[in-house]
């Protein structure tokens, strides 16, 4: 590399380490108005002082108190020089299996092995309908009374994910244990990376310490405990790198690493495209350079090439099968094109600019400080330090610098706030902050005290982590969803329910938002007519047009002159759903008085039920005088669903239904 390349590619990474610490360690969406907010930074900063400070204090006491008897009580802090390799390292291994064991654990003991976030739950039900050998199913004549958000039932039933994540799960669901797949590909991953780590850095020390910073960041962790497409393509994008550096690295007419990178690229864009475009696109640009430069290396690139373009062109067919079209996703037929990448409006009429994406960005790094390591300083001051301080950057440094300045870009160009665990769009940085922090480690101090006092230091807040943060980590996430964790089998076994139907009491407003899907009203439309309209008022329209039926111009008409100004509505009276809204002086009827009524003996989550296996019970949302629609001439056993009380937590019981005293209720509206 000739000396100007070299400078310029020092002045990225000062500039990388500049951003880095703007958006990680900066309220810069404080600081803008309007918009996105960081909310509590200054307790936040306070917490990093005292974190950082304690680490360094207890660092310097145990250096002065140890002296040279430090580094040889603890061999594990020294940082050797080159060590050559010999063979499977039993650390390396000690770490992937001490993860899976992490994995398995999180999943089954953490998350209860359910699907928990709504993302979770529609993937696992699109898995199952990949396992039966479908696509999609065919839309119920009712859909209201089964309908979910993020999920399509206009004519097909399918999820608006694309198609990899679900047929990921799919294996899973073949052997009745969708909760294995994110721990497996967990372990996939963190294999991936060592096998990397093997091939891009020379000192030992090093690759365990990235690799155990990387399998076992609480982050990845956490994550790979979970049903979300996340950990799956995170996978593919660690074997495509794997490959990638192996092809660059061999100069033979071998051409199966080319073709494994397309291919693990490609499979990667059917799980989540916006991850594999950003690594894809530098390795793309990696290949033609090197064609460009000796062109008897096409080959590779064209092997490249044709394995990117199998498991999309796959993708395409089941798009093609689902929505219409090669490229069209379910998430642009659920919202529309508002829903794709760019600076415009949203789904919910917000205008996303490039400032409100910056401020996204400064939330999602300034979450990744206390994320990723759940450390008691910064998480990213070590990545920070080696962006800055480091002099000797390789090709491996590069193609992370790129593909996660691309990942940031691309996201930072979509309207939705990703959080669930953390924050979930920035997973792929894990593996370059693991070796990035992994490498700041092994950088050079000049004075042995300093050495101690870093070493030390770090242990400290090891063990800090260990003994005080993460287990409240843990409980905060065994007690996450709480109440998406039930399942619907084992509910109904408990109960000895079978050969029924089972109406699902949910609350008011996720009733009134089914409604206006079966009314033909979109997904956007529906919570703008929800958030601005009164729910009384909403409730007595809805029943207005269900009775009337006019086409959905006529709905849009009347819903048009009842939405008014959202400032103007409060929360509900005495209603446990906050999402309700309630416009002043305004006298509610006996009906929805009836409905707040219901809404303070308290609801449950529907979605949960889409997962039940049983054929012989059929679950349905309670939609009240609308049920005479599919239970008009039922005669198995009614039940309805909903909590034993109105205390939070409350465990869900099956209550019998009369069908007179169902009939004599529905009379009464």
């Amino acid at each position: 590399m000739t000396g100007r390349a070299s400078r310029g590619w020092h002045a990225a990474f000062v500039a990388a380490a500049i951003s880095v610490f703007a958006l990680g360690f900066l309220p810069l969406a404080n600081w803008i108005p309007g918009g996105h907010a960081v909310p509590g930074f200054q307790l936040l900063l306070d917490g990093w002082v005292s974190g950082t400070a304690i680490c360094l204090g207890i660092g310097a006491v145990v250096a002065m108190l140890a002296r040279g008897r430090f580094m040889s009580a603890l061999p594990v802090l020294r940082v050797p020089a080159g060590v050559p390799d010999g063979g499977t390292d039993p650390v390396s291994v000690g770490i992937v299996a001490t993860a899976a064991v992490l994995y398995v654990v999180v999943a089954r003991w953490v998350f209860s092995g359910r699907p928990l976030l709504i993302d979770e739950i529609i993937q696992v039900l699109q898995a199952r309908i990949f396992a039966s050998g479908r696509l999609w199913l065919p839309a119920p004549a009712y859909p209201e009374f089964t309908s979910s958000m993020l999920l399509i039932d206009t004519g097909k039933v399918y999820a608006q994910f694309p198609a990899g994540g679900p047929a990921m799960l799919a294996l899973g669901s073949l052997a009745r244990a969708e909760w294995l797949v994110g721990p497996a590909a967990g372990v996939i991953s963190a294999w991936a990376f060592g096998q990397l780590l093997v091939r891009i850095e020379p000192r030992l020390f090093v690759r365990r310490l990235a690799l155990a910073l990387f399998a076992l960041a609480p982050l990845v962790v956490f994550m790979s405990g979970t049903h979300m497409n996340h950990v799956t393509a995170l996978m593919w994008l660690l074997l495509a790198t794997t490959a990638l550096f192996s092809t660059m690295r061999d100069d033979s007419a071998h051409l199966m690493p080319a073709l494994g990178c397309g291919l693990a690229l490609g499979m990667a864009a059917t799980i989540r495209p916006v991850d594999a475009l950003a690594f894809a696109l530098p390795a793309g640009g990696w290949f033609l350079a090197r064609t460009v430069r000796s062109p008897g290396r096409w080959r590779a690139l064209a092997a490249a090439g044709a394995g990117v373009a199998v498991p999309v062109a796959v993708l395409g067919a089941v798009n093609w099968a689902t929505t219409g079209a090669p490229l069209r996703f379910g998430y642009s037929v659920m919202w529309g094109p508002s829903h794709e990448l760019g600076f415009h409006a949203t789904p919910w009429g917000d205008l996303h600019t490039p400032t409100r994406g910056l401020e996204l960005l400064n939330l999602y790094f300034l979450r990744l400080q206390t994320y990723l390591f759940e450390t008691p300083f910064p998480s990213l001051l070590p990545a920070l330090a080696w962006l800055g301080l480091g002099s000797e950057h390789d090709h491996a440094d590069r193609y992370f610098l790129v593909s996660g300045t691309m990942l940031c870009l691309l996201y930072a160009a979509f309207w939705h706030d990703g959080f669930f665990l953390g924050p979930r769009y920035l997973f792929p940085l894990a593996p370059a902050l693991a070796l990035f922090s992994a490498r700041a480690v092994a950088l050079p101090l000049r004075h042995t005290f300093a050495r101690r006092v870093t070493g030390t230091a770090l242990a400290a807040a090891l063990l800090i982590t260990l003994v005080v943060l993460l287990p409240v980590r843990v409980q905060q996430h065994r007690a996450l969803l709480a109440n998406l964790r039930w399942e619907p089998d084992a509910g109904l076994a408990q109960a000895g329910v079978k050969d029924a139907v089972v109406l699902v009491r949910e609350s008011w407003g996720s009733e009134l938002l089914a409604r206006l899907w079966a009314l033909e009203v979109s997904r956007p439309a529906a919570e703008h007519y929800y958030a601005s309209i009164d729910a009384c008022k909403l409730e007595l329209a809805i029943s207005d047009l269900e009775h009337q039926r006019p086409d959905s111009s006529g709905v849009v008409v009347v819903l048009q002159k009842l939405a008014g100004d959202s400032s103007q509505l409060v929360p509900a009276a005495e209603s446990v759903d906050p999402s309700l809204r309630q416009l002043p002086g305004f006298v509610y009827p006996p009906r929805c008085e009836q409905r707040l009524a219901e809404n303070r003996a308290g609801f449950t989550v529907f979605a949960p039920t889409l997962l039940s296996r049983r054929a012989d019970v059929r679950f349905i949302r309670d939609l009240h005088a609308r049920d005479s629609m599919v239970l008009g001439d039922h005669r198995a056993p009614i039940y309805l669903l909903k909590p034993a009380s109105s205390k939070a937590g409350a465990p869900l019981q099956f209550y019998p239904v009369q069908v007179d005293s169902l009939w004599s209720a529905w009379r009464g509206p």
